[in-house]
């Protein structure tokens, strides 16, 4: 689960102290104009996505909606399988061809108006 904040420590504090959540890792992805923190919650995560510019998807994000819930991540083995086979059952993808993120994991997202409202992220992570 993706949640936009404005600021990754001072969540991160939150998701680390009070809850007790394992910090993965912390990073900055310049693809996606953001910095990021991942918390391990048993074979599921919680990613923290903190803007590092104003043009970014998620300062937008912030700024319409605030703090909150983004998306919610879907893995799979074979991410251009999975979109393809999404977009022939009618569904509308953000991104015409999959984007791999410094090797580190493959994306696409899934419109919201395809999905009642919920921004889904389909996601082949390598490594842990």
């Amino acid at each position: 689960m993706g949640i936009a904040v404005r600021s990754v420590d001072e969540a991160s504090r939150f998701y680390e102290g009070t809850m007790g959540l394992k910090l993965v890792k912390k990073e900055t992805v310049e693809e996606e104009k953001v910095r990021i923190a991942m918390f391990k919650v048993g074979e599921s995560y919680i990613e923290l996505l903190e803007p590092t510019s104003p043009e970014s998807s998620i300062a937008k994000f912030i700024e319409r909606r605030g703090e909150g819930v983004h998306h919610i991540a879907l893995e799979y083995d074979d991410v251009k399988e999975a979109q393809e086979y999404c977009k022939m059952k009618g569904a509308i993808l953000v991104h015409p061809e999959p984007e791999d993120l410094k090797g580190d994991r493959v994306i696409n997202f899934i419109n919201p108006k395809s999905t009642h409202g919920v921004l889904l992220e389909i996601v082949k992570r390598y490594g842990d």
